[in-house]
């Protein structure tokens, strides 16, 4: 899927908004950021940018006031800093999805290592 000039595109302030909260529901599905920003067809850079100055406005405020134009959102001078946010889930839950994702993660490096073995043997 190839992207459009970045020139020519403009994300309306509740694009943006729904965007990140598109991007909070999928990440805690377990959907990786890169596969996110594919499907939204923005770069995770943007999303992340997107993200960052919704958190540092104070609650309540309204997309058009985060993003007023030009392509710089507004910066909220008064927004009070932001904290890592609690875990929201138990210690064995969390426990139990490290350990799903530390097996997903040795399969595709096992699943790489033979991909270069198998490459560097048809180089020959």
């Amino acid at each position: 899927m190839g992207r459009r000039n970045a020139a020519a595109r403009r994300h309306t302030p509740a694009f943006k908004c729904e965007a990140v909260q598109t991007m909070h529901r999928r990440l805690a599905a377990e959907v990786t950021l890169q596969r996110i920003s594919e499907e939204l067809d923005v770069t995770p850079h943007l999303l992340r940018a997107w993200e960052k100055a919704i958190a540092g406005a104070p609650a309540g405020t309204r997309p058009e006031e985060i993003f007023p134009g030009r392509g710089h959102p507004r910066v909220f001078r008064d927004a009070p800093t932001i904290a890592a946010p609690a875990p929201s889930e138990s210690p064995e839950a969390e426990l139990r999805r490290l350990r799903r994702e530390n097996e997903r993660l040795r399969m595709e490096r096992d699943f790489l290592k033979k991909a270069t073995a198998f490459f560097a043997r048809e180089s020959r």
